[in-house]
């Protein structure tokens, strides 16, 4: 898979709401992990929408992989110009800070937010132009990514389109894992 989509719960969906949260640590370690997971298969380019929680995230992820990863490329592709322009200063300012070291800067919608359809054309043209997406998502703790979900296992059914999905489980395990290595 050369083009992927990484999406998934809001911050305030898993109740992670400052910088420094335990949490926040863990589940950008495991983006980490499964990125380079995908790096060593092929990924070239990481694709966001910008929202918050774990697509700013992997914004982080990816500039700080790009150290070790030159060649991985991040997009971030928006669904409508003046995405942010509601968000408070702190939010703005990680924003700002992502976009300005994303490779690629792009709307899907050259004006302001003014109806639905912009997304549902967003969340088209994004499933059209990657190969698969990984998403922070658990079936049983549903959240705003609910809805690319469900078009994404619509869309599968015609397609080739993949879907990895990050339970709070396997975050679980894989948090277990590194605490049990670090008192080893």
């Amino acid at each position: 898979m050369k083009n992927l989509y990484v999406t998934g719960y809001r911050s305030y969906e898993v109740s992670v709401f400052t910088p420094d949260d335990p949490k926040l640590k863990y589940i950008k370690l495991y983006i980490k992990k499964r990125l380079t997971d995908y790096i060593h298969e092929g990924l070239e380019w990481v694709i966001i929408s910008g929202n918050l929680g774990t697509e700013l995230w992997t914004g982080e992820v990816v500039l700080d992989l790009k150290k070790d990863y030159p060649e991985l490329k991040l997009a971030m592709l928006l669904p409508y110009t003046g995405f942010q322009s509601k968000w408070n200063e702190k939010n703005q300012l990680l924003f700002n800070s992502i976009v300005e070291k994303a490779d690629y800067l792009n709307y899907t919608s050259n004006s302001d937010y003014s109806n639905p359809s912009q997304l549902k054309n967003h969340q088209d043209f994004i499933m059209r132009n990657t190969e698969g997406c990984l998403l922070f998502y658990d079936t049983e703790h549903e959240g705003k990514v609910k809805f690319y979900y469900d078009k994404a296992r619509q869309y599968q059914e015609s397609s080739t389109y993949e879907i990895d999905l990050i339970s709070f489980d396997e975050l679980q395990w894989f948090i277990t894992d590194l605490e049990e290595e670090e008192f080893q």
